[in-house]
């Protein structure tokens, strides 16, 4: 039971309105941040959430409206003003400078100095360890932020934000690269940060997840807050229909029940690591996926998935085994060669390895089939237009005009832009890494219906997920791996979250984390 206390207002939002141009993105919101108390911010891609969370970080500043801290009226001139008054945000895209350490970037633009001159590094050294500590990640303070996995660069983030002992801390979409432990550490740690009076905002598109650590929900639809409760008298139906105005019954894919030839066939495939050569990967895997079927990877953090796609993709080196793409082995095929084959990679991280962030939605789009549009040596602009225009026609992306930038899209607009480029190559094997990462449950619903469309039109889809719902809701068939080997392969359609967790060693690993050895060792 929360506490009369603990429901003290800390900031307000009064009549908060946003445009862009002639882009309504905020509309007269209403809304309040209150002490010690975890408030769940719910809505589609576009709906507002983000813009308002950067308004009231200082990053943006409404067209009209106030904003009230402790009561009394505030003008938030930036970031730096706005983290002085003790308000701090974590990013859904990741703000961190790769070519510099982890403590580096945790106290960037705040560094702890001796007698205001000299950078105390020791100091920061040792703060550094203790947030890492605190978050159960073991990493050393000196490592280059280039070097850590997506994951652990969310990590990093995270203390970043904790270092500056914020009392109003925004998170938007703090653990959507995060595995399930680092997301029961970072829950630990949002509780305790509560207890202590902290105000949390927090946004997710990880709908059972984010219920679970919220105090209230609060719901977003095109620019305007259109429901809010306890989070105790809500459920996931209530989010859903008053997120995209429809029951969660009608976002399941049609898939098919019967499929064609082996398209995609892997025999004792070995990778290393490539951050570690002596340890693999993956381990002698064998997988056939056949076209019209949609085959899901599912395992936790480290099972192999990414570095198994990737090393498909030509990204990183197949040490032993053998890859066929519609009888034709891969083995020696560049990456160009591999997508001239029908083989197409939609990436994890879409805004690192999947966009060219200073380019528009059609050159994106069109980037990796420009081939197909030269003719005697020019590349024909008339066909490339028509090409983009189907294109975002076909994927159903929302935007102006393509060519506007793709940084004007929403997450979910920029993962069908990066489909509807791979689209575009014509493959015959889709392969997806995490496809619905960082997107709300209605462009969720786009996403994966487009895939079992494609499935249907005769393409093999081979994607990896690490929710348990989209595992069972959107795959003919569950491929679970643990170590860099499949462990056990799961009909959808006969299993329950409990068995595919357990088939992972998810659930022994939640079962152990809650208890502690006779020596007080977990």
């Amino acid at each position: 039971m929360t506490t009369a206390a603990a429901t003290d207002v800390v900031m307000r939002a009064v009549g908060i309105t946003k445009v862009y141009g002639g882009t309504h993105a905020l509309k007269g919101v209403d809304f309040e941040v209150r002490r010690g108390m975890v408030t769940v911010l719910f809505g589609e891609n576009g709906a507002g959430k983000s813009t308002l969370m950067k308004i009231l970080s200082g990053v943006e500043t409404p067209t009209s409206g106030r904003l009230e801290l402790d009561g009394e009226p505030v003008t938030l001139r930036n970031t730096v003003d706005a983290s002085n008054r003790g308000i701090a945000i974590i990013h859904q895209e990741l703000s961190l400078a790769p070519n510099l350490s982890v403590r580096d970037n945790i106290f960037m633009g705040r560094e702890t100095t001796k007698g205001g001159l000299l950078v105390d590094y020791k100091s920061e050294n040792a703060e550094t360890s203790r947030l890492l500590e605190h978050l159960e990640e073991e990493l050393s303070p000196k490592t280059l932020v280039a070097d850590l996995r997506l994951g652990q660069q969310q990590v990093v983030e995270i203390a970043r934000a904790l270092a500056g002992n914020a009392r109003v801390l925004i998170m938007d979409e703090p653990t959507s690269a995060l595995s399930g432990s680092e997301v029961e550490v970072l829950f630990r740690v949002i509780r305790e940060l509560t207890a202590a009076g902290v105000a949390i905002v927090y946004i997710s598109h990880h709908l059972e997840e984010a219920l679970e650590i919220a105090d209230r929900a609060v719901v977003f639809r095109d620019g305007a807050l259109v429901a809010e409760a306890d989070a105790a008298d809500i459920d996931i139906e209530w989010i859903i229909s008053n997120m995209v105005g429809r029951s969660a019954e009608g976002l399941a894919p049609d898939l098919l029940d019967e499929f064609g030839e082996p398209a995609l066939e892997l025999r004792d495939i070995t990778i290393a690591d490539p951050s570690n050569p002596s340890r693999l990967s993956v381990d002698r895997l064998s997988l056939t996926v056949r076209a019209g079927e949609i085959v899901c990877l599912y395992g936790l953090m480290g099972a192999g998935r990414t570095e198994l796609l990737e090393a498909l993709a030509g990204r990183l080196p197949i040490q032993s085994g053998t890859v066929t793409v519609k009888g034709t082995p891969i083995a020696k095929q560049s990456i160009a060669e591999r997508i001239q084959l029908g083989l197409a990679l939609v990436p994890e991280d879409r805004q690192r390895d999947g966009l060219v962030q200073t380019m528009s939605v059609g050159e994106n789009m069109s980037l990796a089939s420009l081939l197909s549009y030269v003719k005697r040596m020019l590349l024909s602009g008339k066909a490339e237009r028509t090409a983009v225009d189907g294109g975002v026609k076909d994927v159903r992306v929302k935007t102006s005009s393509p060519s506007a930038s793709i940084t004007s899209l929403s997450g979910g607009n920029q993962q069908k832009v990066v489909i509807g480029k791979v689209l575009l190559t014509d493959p015959q094997v889709l392969l997806l890494d995490e496809p619905s990462r960082g997107i709300d449950v209605g462009a969720k619903a786009e996403i994966f219906g487009l895939m079992a469309r494609e499935a249907r039109r005769g393409l093999a889809v081979l994607f990896a997920t690490s929710e348990v719902g989209e595992a069972l809701t959107t795959a003919n068939r569950v491929v679970v791996m643990s170590k860099g080997r499949i462990v056990r392969e799961i009909d959808p359609r006969t299993s329950n979250r409990e068995e595919l967790m357990v088939a992972s060693g998810e659930a022994v690993h939640e079962a152990d984390a809650g208890h502690e050895t006779e020596g007080g060792q977990r």
